[in-house]
């Protein structure tokens, strides 16, 4: 009997691992011919698979543009326009909207871009921000190529990105690297959150596309990084991550300008230090370190010391997040925020007014 149900449980799986082996047949070739347009990996005849990013470049190089700023002398009207700047640009419409860096075209009297394809437009400059250095320009045409992208999919450290410019008017070129960092802010005058890339971006590089392996668009160049006098190549360069500049152009689309609200204040983090002093529980929050006499924030009786832990119900983490949720909210817009003083909390309403100073620039 004990025989009996060895065989019986050998046979079993002898089957088993038969019907195993033949699924593995049938599947492996249907996997295999699969397309893979979405992966940087391509079959090339017989020699296997080899690593290639091309399909991602097809996809997206088309939409990206070189961008020719020129600038003409006014005690010279007569004489051609001189050649003042050089960048690069993404399509992001069949409307025929390009967004650029606003450094390369901030001077520019006439902007030309050159299409891929040879086609050359004469563009208008929609609206720009040199905040965040971004621009909007349009140019009117038809059947132009239109640049891939995903709002909802953010770029994460270690992932492999392809850098597309028009580097020195050498003609568009391909630069291969990684995201060496996320949330680096604190590189301009405004409250940004740059995408870290070792991938080369040189001069001419500037308003050009930043693409995963997919050939979505992640980011638009703006600069590498440089001390004192030297140029790049420190392999340290920044992109503008694609939700930032996305929602910038939306803007920038409908009102010519970034409208940002304002409160009125200075603030820092807060210390374990100054925690204890002020019979804080945590280390959440914002401490107000300045208050303009004449701001939305003076108008609610803020005043330094007040730690504001939460803005409209949101926690608020840091200095950034507070100045973020700020900056977005329409002014004239009544908010809600929770403070801390004096070791009690209070809800106390405020309303946003309007960045003049962002608005002037």
């Amino acid at each position: 009997m004990a025989l009996k149900d060895t065989l019986l449980y050998v046979g079993k799986a002898v089957i088993f691992g038969l019907i195993m082996a033949a699924v593995f047949l049938f599947v492996t070739p249907m996997l295999s011919n699969k397309d893979t347009s979405n992966l940087f990996f391509q079959k090339r005849g017989d020699n296997g698979f080899e690593l290639s990013f091309s399909n991602a470049v097809r996809r997206a190089a088309p939409a990206v543009v070189n961008i020719y700023s020129l600038s003409v002398n006014r005690n010279r009207p007569l004489n051609s326009g001189s050649l003042q700047g050089l960048g690069s640009g993404v399509i992001m419409s069949n409307e025929g909207y390009i967004l650029t860096n606003y450094h390369v075209i901030k001077k520019a009297d006439e902007i030309v871009v050159a299409l891929q394809d040879g086609r050359k437009f004469t563009s208008e400059v929609v609206g720009s921000d040199s905040i965040t250095d971004l621009a909007v320009l349009k140019i009117e045409g038809g059947n132009l190529p239109i640049v891939p992208i995903n709002l909802d999919v953010p770029a994460q450290v270690g992932d492999v990105v392809l850098a597309i410019g028009n580097p020195y008017n050498l003609g568009q070129t391909i630069t291969q690297g990684i995201i060496s960092a996320t949330g680096r802010n604190g590189l301009s005058s405004g409250y940004l959150d740059f995408l870290q890339t070792d991938a080369a971006i040189n001069a001419g590089n500037s308003g050009g596309a930043l693409i995963d392996t997919s050939g979505q668009l992640i980011g638009i160049n703006t600069a590498a990084f440089q001390i004192g006098g030297e140029g790049g190549g420190h392999g340290i360069n920044f992109a503008i991550p694609i939700k930032l500049a996305h929602s910038i152009m939306g803007k920038l689309i409908k009102d010519g300008r970034v409208i940002r609200g304002a409160l009125g204040i200075t603030g820092e983090p807060i210390s374990s230090m100054m925690a204890q002093i002020l019979n804080l529980p945590d280390l959440t929050g914002v401490m107000i370190t300045g208050v303009d006499p004449k701001g939305p924030a003076a108008l609610a009786q803020l005043a330094p010391r007040d730690v504001i832990t939460k803005y409209e119900g949101e926690i608020v983490p840091g200095v950034e997040m507070l100045m973020d949720r700020i900056a977005e909210t329409t002014p004239g817009k009544q908010v809600t925020m929770t403070i801390i003083r004096k070791g009690k909390y209070y809800e106390v309403p405020v309303i946003i007014g309007e960045n003049i100073s962002a608005a002037e620039q």
